[in-house]
């Protein structure tokens, strides 16, 4: 039986708070879900989506993007199998597969939001001094972070570093969620539009790829 994860702050996770690093990097890092309280999986984030870990020493929010998740059993050794059952069935009939998962998740680290001023918190568009630490709390972006952070366009270049996952994917899904927690702005998507073209002007199939998965 699968111990639950620590929690933070409360017993009671905050409803954006959906996960603890696991493993971290100077680009990225693993995160595992926090388990529901309820018999469900736990929630996989979208890809592309934009989260973020706090580290807690400097203060800093460690902004990220959704580039791989994965739901698999916690022992390495046995592999689920197919049951035939509804999730309700599930429910009714075995319930301790639901403590028998996990869910992980990577994010490729695009900037950081250094508190400033409470009111005023400065971005930065650039890899963080420190990844986010061991077991420090994930947690949804809101779209006024999302929005703030995505002012400037300079984390389209650090998406196009990202070497783990289809790049091209990854960079119409992130622009995707950004303009929808950005109310449609269309001035914001074509400059977003020419930046990729310069980043992008030897690879105009890549260029083409990307701005066809994403609609004005």
């Amino acid at each position: 039986m699968r111990l639950p994860l620590p929690q933070f702050a409360t017993d009671r996770p905050r409803p954006d708070h959906i996960a603890e690093v696991i493993e971290t990097a100077t680009t990225e890092f693993l995160a595992q879900c926090l388990e529901p309280e309820d018999l469900t999986f736990p929630a996989m984030p979208p890809f592309g989506s934009w989260v973020k870990a706090h580290d807690e020493e400097s203060g800093n929010d460690i902004v990220g993007v959704i580039t791989y998740a994965t739901t698999t059993p916690i022992d390495s050794v046995h592999r689920a199998r197919a049951l035939g059952l509804s999730l309700a069935d599930l429910r009714q009939e075995q319930p301790q597969i639901f403590a028998m998962l996990k869910t992980e998740f990577r994010a490729a680290i695009v900037g950081f939001i250094a508190p400033a001023t409470a009111s005023n918190p400065q971005v930065f568009q650039y890899l963080p001094p420190r990844p986010p630490q061991i077991h420090q709390g994930v947690y949804r972006c809101t779209a006024a972070e999302v929005v703030q952070f995505t002012e400037q366009l300079d984390f389209l270049r650090s998406l196009l570093q990202v070497k783990t996952v289809p790049v091209e994917s990854l960079v119409a899904a992130t622009l995707r969620a950004a303009f929808q927690f950005r109310q449609g702005d269309r001035p914001w998507l074509i400059q977003a539009g020419r930046t990729l073209s310069i980043l992008l002007k030897d690879d105009y199939d890549s260029l083409r790829y990307i701005l066809s998965q994403v609609h004005l």
